[in-house]
């Protein structure tokens, strides 16, 4: 074995060609795929989590090849019947939330002073536990409204407009390497911004993330609307309640083998749940991609999905930077040092090899639909987007209006910083 600075110089053992590799990565083989996946595949998962995976397998393949033929386009397509469906299921299941409702509010006012009053009282706790819950802002949350952020708003509406929806009504930025869109109560909007990937990602590519997020409000995703989201959220109460205890007695056995009958219903409902909005789901991101293409532009978008094939190494990296910076005062009251550490993250992703990238969608080849069930996988979806006709970006993003951005921005950089360094990665 040889060195030269980071690259490592060696045999494949398996089938002795030369390997060039990065010390930082995973050394790995590329014409025989040695080592290309020293981890392996998650673990089995049982129950609904399994179910849910085989929901993936059937359908991604199917629909990768049917949108790659270019069929499937339309947002409607493949929903005509499921849709309807999966609403009126979820409708039943809010619908017996308010039977419970009723009939606790029944017993309470018939059984005043009796123990049908505390019957009546059991369902009312139990029917607002189960209630349909709309998103809300914690107190926690690092909130960007309109006056706090022209630039970054005028962005968000820019790539809105170019896609024939509206803009949010508020921001949140995290330190999650990740993004999202949401409903805040009923009729507003929210986009959550994970500061790392957002700090990783180039100017189109950061168009391209912000498309991708609205496009989901434009195509609509039935699995995380208002109500079968909601009626997944009081499925899971449901099957919380009725989990066997643990080490039972005699009288918890009894309990537990009496609620298996209602355990097995629960499963039953949301794996039919599942099944109505599976397709529609993986559908809804193939599409939010393209949506990502036509404001960032097909580069910026197949960029973006690069970036996220890698963002463990945005977890490790700012986890070591973290840790190091703990371990370390600035000398001013004995602060943590703070500083760079966004820069060091940008620099660390700068200097990911091309064999990394190709390892990332190898491993994703192998592994399929197994490492998230509600995502067609990353490199399929990097695919699409390439082997489809290029686009040029809908919007674009001068310096000028980068750094914009950047200041309105640098307040919650530092503070985030702070809190990560103070806290560690992870437990912010």
């Amino acid at each position: 074995m040889r060195t030269a600075g980071e690259e490592i110089v060696s045999s494949c053992p398996q089938c002795g060609v030369e390997i060039r590799a990065d010390r930082r990565f995973t050394t790995w083989c590329a014409a025989c795929e040695w080592n290309v996946d020293p981890q392996g595949p998650d673990k089995e998962k049982r129950g609904l989590d399994r179910m849910r995976r085989g929901l993936a397998q059937r359908y991604g393949a199917r629909l990768f090849e049917e949108l790659r033929g270019g069929g499937g386009k339309g947002s409607g397509s493949g929903r005509n019947w499921s849709g309807p469906l999966a609403y009126a299921l979820a409708l039943a299941v809010h619908g017996l939330t308010v039977v419970l409702a009723a009939v606790g509010l029944w017993g309470l006012v018939r059984g005043w002073g009796g123990l049908g009053m505390a019957f009546g009282l059991f369902l009312l706790a139990l029917a607002w536990s189960l209630r349909p819950r709309l998103n809300r802002l914690s107190d926690d949350d690092r909130v960007l409204l309109r006056d706090d952020a022209p630039e970054l708003f005028a962005l968000v509406d820019e790539v809105a407009a170019a896609l024939g929806t509206r803009g949010v009504d508020a921001v949140v930025v995290d330190v999650e390497a990740n993004a999202s869109v949401t409903h805040l109560g009923l009729r507003r909007r929210l986009l959550t911004l994970g500061l790392p990937l957002w700090e990783v990602l180039s100017p189109q590519q950061r168009i391209a993330l912000l498309g991708h997020e609205l496009g989901h409000f434009t195509h609509g995703d039935t699995r995380h609307g208002m109500v079968v989201g909601t009626a997944f959220r009081s499925l899971s109460t449901w099957l919380y309640y009725v989990r066997p205890m643990p080490n039972p007695n005699v009288v918890q056995a009894i309990t537990n083998l009496a609620c298996v009958p209602l355990r097995l219903l629960i499963i039953a409902v949301m794996a039919l749940l599942d099944l109505l909005t599976a397709r529609a789901s993986q559908r809804g991101e193939y599409l939010a991609d393209g949506a990502a293409a036509r404001t960032g532009s097909t580069e910026g978008a197949v960029g973006l999905m690069d970036r996220l094939m890698v963002t463990d190494s945005v977890v490790t990296t700012l986890q070591r930077e973290t840790n190091s910076r703990r371990m370390r005062r600035t000398g001013r009251g004995g602060e943590h040092d703070t500083d760079g550490l966004w820069e060091a993250l940008v620099a660390h992703l700068d200097s990911v090899p091309e064999s990394e990238f190709e390892r990332q969608r190898r491993v994703g080849a192998l592994r399929g639909h197994s490492v998230d069930a509600s995502h067609p996988p990353t490199h399929l979806r990097r695919r699409l987007l390439l082997d489809g006709t290029p686009v040029p970006a809908a919007v674009t993003a001068d310096t000028a209006r980068t750094e914009r951005i950047a200041g309105e921005l640098a307040d919650l950089r530092g503070t985030l910083a702070r809190e990560v360094v103070r806290d560690g990665y992870g437990d912010v």
